[in-house]
């Protein structure tokens, strides 16, 4: 089997992985490829995710390294043997790898927090919305109507058979932006209420007024599958997604989440009367944005 040219997210991860807990067992390359009669250049290939693993190698390789969480374990597996084909792949040769990356990671996430200072989250978008951030020069997004149809299929994960929780911290900012025009970000303001009602979707504003706001946290997606040690940042830069997922850059951001969370206002929440609801909620803020349009 010849080396992959090109190498996914979830491929790069499962290599990832595999080296640190070598590395963290306190072996070379060398001695542990030779502890299960394997060459060194073959896991080296393994490990920078150049060349799959067979499943029982791969058991071999944990069992080596002292890895005895069967949760972790099997984790790994279901890594190694996903064959990454979802309906993305009907845009493969369209779409950028970190469009592919995304929309895997999405897929197989049980939890997604976000954190957006300047646009309403992707999934979270309406048509036109998205359709006018892809039109305006600097943003770096792809100008087509496919990127548009691409980004559209994502938000399906929201609605889907066990929906992943999906829990968003908007900037204010974000609310004043006209991209589209005011009817446009009326229309989105309005989508951001209505998604609210369902119940695995939590939106929260985070105002001006807050005392403290960690800006340097910059927008991303935190993408949590079934075992949290094997999650993914995903950071959003002028150059493209930089992705993340050591544990100390998975704490950091944990921590960061929270901290937004807790200084943002309270949730949208669509059920409580009118009367009920306090001046300084997420849906009062929207609905005063709103308002002034």
């Amino acid at each position: 089997m010849g080396l992959r040219t090109t190498i996914s997210e979830r491929q790069r991860r499962l290599g990832y992985e595999l080296k640190h807990l070598r590395e963290r067992a306190g072996l070379t390359a060398g001695e542990a490829a030779e502890h299960i009669n394997m060459g060194r250049v073959q896991l080296s290939q393994i490990e920078t995710a150049k060349t799959t693993i067979l499943t029982p190698r791969l058991h071999e390789l944990c069992d080596l390294y002292g890895c005895t969480d069967k949760a972790y374990v099997q984790a790994l597996v279901d890594m190694s043997e996903a064959t990454g084909k979802g309906w993305w792949s009907a845009h493969k040769k369209r779409r950028s790898l970190d469009a592919l990356n995304t929309a895997e990671l999405e897929a197989n996430s049980t939890a997604l927090r976000m954190h957006q200072s300047m646009l309403i989250p992707g999934l979270l978008q309406t048509a036109e919305y998205a359709r006018a951030i892809f039109a305006t020069p600097g943003l770096g997004f792809e100008r087509s109507e496919g990127a548009l149809e691409f980004r559209l299929e994502r938000q399906r994960v929201l609605t889907r058979e066990n929906p992943p929780s999906v829990h968003a911290v908007i900037h204010e900012s974000a609310l004043h932006m006209r991209f589209g025009g005011t009817e446009v970000v009326r229309e989105q303001l309005l989508h951001l209420v209505e998604l609210a009602r369902l119940p695995n979707v939590t939106i929260q504003i985070y105002p001006f007024t807050a005392q403290t706001y960690p800006a340097f946290s910059g927008n991303f997606v935190h993408a949590v599958p079934g075992v949290p040690e094997l999650g993914t940042v995903l950071l959003e830069l002028p150059v493209g997604l930089t992705y993340l997922g050591d544990r100390t850059g998975l704490d950091r951001y944990t921590k960061m989440f929270q901290h937004l969370a807790e200084n943002a206002l309270a949730p949208i929440d669509v059920s409580l009367a009118p009367e009920a609801h306090s001046v300084k909620d997420s849906l009062a803020l929207i609905q005063h944005v709103l308002y002034t349009l």
